[in-house]
């Protein structure tokens, strides 16, 4: 049974959710003020403290630091009047786990009770695979593959892994190498679309000196290099049919000619083939090889878009954050509750990459010590366009389809009322939370707050 300890000045406040947090099953003290709260979590350890910013003497942000000054690992909630927000986000900077505006609803406070709560007791289950530090995941998509890797890494079985740019092809990749009976030989990658077509030969198989403008010098190519070892061909899919044939070559005779070489070289290594490309289809329409595919599918691999495995974006989150914490110099610790449920709730049409990017310009524009939503600065033209979008029920939108009276009404007065609408539209879904409007209506805290008071809403 979790316990949790309700701090508030009002005797009304502490006996409702008193009430209210025994009926969900918790265990629940209560205290009047920070004093008697400090003394209450020495005699009685407490998982999650739930108390108001606004108290006489101790106050709630003081309470907070004397709270993680005893245990850092208790979660504490603020409660906060509508009016003042800026507190809110004071406590989240010094490491409140999230804030309820008053009049706060009941589902909602329930809601990220059980999400700080869920956030202590999942650490340990967050924990990965650590036969795979290459690779963060942990979900039933990500565990098939690990499962997958282990059963085909000590095999010289050619692989050829597909799924959308950003998924970590090319991690997976070096998960079977490390894996495989070669782990000490070379895992040599390159990037085929990276490459002119006209040098693409040469990279791949080398070259003589004198066989072309510019060959000084015998080079030795991507197969010489890797032999004995991993050749890693990303972006399969890219190569013309020339080197198609040449590669097939390599895969059935094991062997390969330089550029401008007329001797033939034996190679003995292991293909693998990554593509974001359905290569099925590439076969039909004539542009890739049905008998090259067959030798570099022997083992196929999917690897999931993050919005298939979006339960890994926890573990993916906090990953990034120590590492560009570290690279980038900053104090960043944690993303703020409400952060991670937008990015769980978004589509990352550029998968984990994605993810990495956000979270690094994330910790480089952050000045405290947890990212907020304001700093997560996700693409507005890239949320999930599977989901249907709500329809408003406002009359001036159905009014705005009719085009004689859009232009009888005039621009201004429509751009005013739909304006006022979409604000007052966004507060309700987020519970007259403006931190939360605002992240719906893709503006920041501060253009909210001015469009309220000029919009005179309450």
């Amino acid at each position: 049974m979790a316990s949790l300890l309700v701090v508030d000045d009002e005797l009304s406040m502490r006996e409702f959710l008193k009430i209210l947090l025994e009926k969900e099953g918790y265990k629940v003290f209560t205290a009047p003020n920070g004093k008697t709260a400090i003394d209450s979590i020495r005699k009685h350890p407490v998982d999650l403290v739930i108390s108001d910013i606004r108290m006489p003497g101790m106050s709630g942000l003081d309470l907070l630091a004397a709270v993680k000054e005893i245990d850092s690992d208790i979660g504490v909630i603020m409660i906060t009047a509508f009016a003042s927000p800026d507190d809110a986000v004071t406590a989240m900077k010094n490491g409140a786990f999230d804030y309820i505006t008053k009049p706060f609803n009941v589902d909602e406070i329930k809601n990220v009770i059980r999400s700080g709560l869920s956030k202590k007791s999942t650490v340990s289950d967050q924990e990965q695979d650590n036969s795979f530090p290459e690779i963060i995941g942990q979900s039933q998509e990500m565990v098939k593959i690990f499962d997958l890797i282990k059963k085909i890494a000590p095999t010289p079985a050619n692989v050829l892994i597909y799924g959308e740019s950003g998924t970590g092809k090319e991690l997976v990749a070096q998960a079977i190498h490390n894996r495989s009976r070669v782990a000490d030989r070379p895992f040599v990658p390159i990037t085929c679309s990276a490459i002119p077509e006209s040098l693409l030969e040469s990279e791949l198989f080398g070259h003589v000196k004198g066989s072309f403008t510019g060959a000084i010098a015998d080079k030795a190519g991507l197969f010489q290099l890797a032999d004995q070892g991993t050749a890693f061909l990303d972006e399969i899919g890219e190569l013309t049919p020339i080197i198609q044939t040449k590669l097939l070559r390599v895969l059935q005779e094991r062997e390969f000619m330089p550029v401008g070489s007329t001797k033939t070289r034996s190679v003995n290594v292991r293909i693998i083939a990554a593509t974001n490309r359905i290569l099925e289809e590439e076969i039909i329409s004539g542009k890739f090889r049905e008998d090259l595919y067959y030798r570099l599918a022997v083992v196929p691999i999917r690897v999931p878009p993050l919005r298939e495995r979006i339960g890994d974006v926890p573990l993916l989150v906090d990953h990034f954050l120590k590492k560009y914490a570290n690279i980038l110099g900053k104090g960043v610790q944690t993303i703020s509750s409400y952060g991670l449920k937008v990015l769980m709730e978004y589509d990352f049409p550029g998968n984990v990459r994605e993810l990495e990017n956000i979270i690094e310009r994330g910790v480089a524009l952050e000045s405290s010590n947890i990212i907020l939503p304001e700093n997560l600065m996700l693409s507005i033209h890239r949320r999930n366009q599977q989901q249907p979008l709500e329809k408003f029920e406002q009359p001036l939108f159905v009014a705005a389809m009719n085009e004689n009276e859009l232009f009888e009404r005039g621009m201004e007065d429509i751009l005013y009322q739909l304006e006022k609408e979409m604000i007052l539209h966004a507060l309700d879904k987020a519970g007259n939370s403006k931190m939360r409007a605002a992240d719906l209506l893709k503006i920041s805290f501060r253009s909210l707050r001015y469009k309220t008071k000029k919009y005179e809403i309450d």
